[in-house]
């Protein structure tokens, strides 16, 4: 897939810088402190997980990235630009539902947003059969969302999310909602996206093991206000491998990081 030939992205294209970022929710009764002076660098290319407790502000945090909520204070930066607002030039997104247009079919929900900007049918059509192929459902475009399992249709959404190539990719949960075995062939073949394509990736997951699996760089939150209390660099060699989880050096990370979660419980 091509950018857009008459898009620019700002340098260094896929690197995420955020400083001192900090979440307040006004309620009626109180305000609810939720992020709390947070700063974080992801490099170009890099795949970093986001790991806490539940409600320590994770989801929170990779919405802000994407535009789609504004911090109450400190600066988040996207290819070198602020991110005021959703912007898929820069930033796709990929929730934890598919959320997937019933009436359309495969091929046309990763079409939609690029229908939204105007993209010619023929333009839009030959982008959303790339991302298809590339996520392993060539042949599949036909087909409505209620003819495609659940891991199908979260290959969709990725699809979706890659249309429009941005440099960067923050994926909330995608998996959650599926069972062990899809979840982890969905985690190899993220993997293997992620290596065809070179995207910056930010994932949140509440699965330890599947944070390790995946991870260049896992990052531990507090709980609320979240802030980061570990950073960890995964030194595990690519491609990843099944027979990995049962290493020596897995365990010592996976338990590094429940040591910081069950300490909050």
């Amino acid at each position: 897939m091509q950018p857009l030939a008459n898009i620019t992205l700002l340098k260094p294209a896929g690197a995420i810088e955020v400083r001192n970022v900090g979440q307040v929710f006004k309620t009626t009764t109180q305000d609810v402190v939720a992020l709390e002076d947070v700063s974080l660098d992801v490099k170009p290319g890099r795949f970093v997980v986001l790991v806490g407790p539940s409600g320590c502000g994770k989801s929170t945090l990779l919405m802000m990235m994407a535009g789609l909520r504004q911090q109450t204070s400190g600066t988040i930066t996207i290819s070198g630009a602020p991110i005021p607002e959703p912007d898929p030039n820069r930033v796709g997104v990929v929730f934890q539902e598919a959320s997937l247009f019933p009436w359309l079919t495969a091929e046309e929900n990763v079409e939609f947003p690029l229908a939204l900007r105007g993209i010619t049918k023929s333009d839009r059509r030959a982008r959303a059969q790339d991302a298809l192929k590339l996520v392993g459902l060539d042949g599949f475009g036909k087909r409505h969302p209620h003819e495609l399992s659940g891991g199908m249709k979260q290959r969709v959404s990725i699809a979706r999310g890659l249309v429009q190539d941005p440099p960067v990719l923050l994926m909330d949960e995608p998996f959650a909602a599926l069972d062990e075995q899809t979840r982890m062939t969905m985690g190899d073949e993220l993997l293997r996206i992620w290596a065809a394509t070179g995207k910056t990736v930010v994932f949140v997951t509440h699965s330890l093991t599947e944070a390790v699996y995946l991870a260049d760089e896992v990052i531990v939150m507090s709980p609320r206000p979240g802030r980061i209390v570990d950073h960890l660099q995964v030194s595990l060699p690519r491609p990843r491998t099944y027979e990995m989880l049962s290493g020596d050096t897995f365990g010592s990370l996976r338990d590094r990081i429940w040591r910081h979660i069950r300490k909050s419980a």
